[in-house]
C-alpha cells in the first residue's frame, strides 16, 4: 500500500477554505496524479445531498446506512458520526486526505484567514495560510506555526507533503 497523507483545514466562513482546497486537490490530481479524497466537516448540517420524496432520501430517512451507486458516482449516506479511521476505511483508495473543519481531529492544520486572525485559533493550527491583507506583525503568532501564501498553491502543497500525518 501506498504511503497516504493526512492534512485538516480549518478558519472562520468565507475565509477561503474551500477554494483553497479546491486548487490544491485540483493540482495534485491533474498535474502531480495525485488520488485524492476530501471529507468537509459540516458543522451546521445544512449540506443537503438526499431530496424529499426520491428513493435515496426514503432509503436514509429510515436510519439505515445507504449506499446509493450508478455509473458515474457512488455517494454514502450515514446517519451515524463516524471518526477519521472510519471514514478512511470508507475511502480506502487514496494518496492525500483533505479535511476541511473538524479542528479536534489529530490532524496536521491549515489555518485560512484573510482581514484579521482569530487568536483562538491558534492552539490548533500548525501552518497559517494567508494573504497580503493580514500583517503578521499586528499578531502575536506562535513560533512553531508556519506561515504560507494563501494565493501560492505550490507553497501550501510543499508545505501538506513534509507535514502531512500519513495515515
Amino acid at each position: 500500500m501506498n504511503k497516504r497523507l493526512a492534512v485538516a483545514f480549518t478558519g472562520p466562513s468565507n475565509s477561503g477554505k474551500t477554494t483553497l482546497i479546491l486548487k490544491v486537490a485540483r493540482k495534485l490530481i491533474h498535474e502531480r496524479g495525485k488520488r485524492v479524497a476530501i471529507i468537509k466537516h459540516d458543522p451546521s448540517d445544512k449540506a443537503r445531498f438526499d431530496v424529499v420524496g426520491k428513493d435515496s432520501y426514503k432509503f436514509s430517512d429510515t436510519g439505515a446506512e445507504v449506499i446509493v451507486t450508478s455509473p458515474k458516482r457512488t455517494t454514502y449516506f450515514s446517519k451515524q458520526n463516524k471518526d477519521l479511521d472510519e471514514m478512511i476505511r470508507l475511502f480506502d483508495d487514496f494518496d492525500i486526505l483533505l479535511v476541511e473543519g473538524l479542528k479536534n481531529l489529530p490532524l496536521p492544520r491549515i489555518s485560512i484567514f484573510r482581514e484579521r486572525l482569530d487568536r483562538d485559533y491558534f492552539p490548533y493550527m500548525n501552518a497559517l495560510a494567508i494573504d497580503d491583507s493580514i500583517n503578521t506583525k499586528d499578531y502575536e503568532i506562535p513560533a512553531d506555526v508556519d506561515i504560507l501564501d494563501l494565493n501560492n498553491c505550490e507553497d501550501v502543497i510543499s508545505w501538506i507533503l513534509k507535514n502531512a500525518k500519513e495515515v
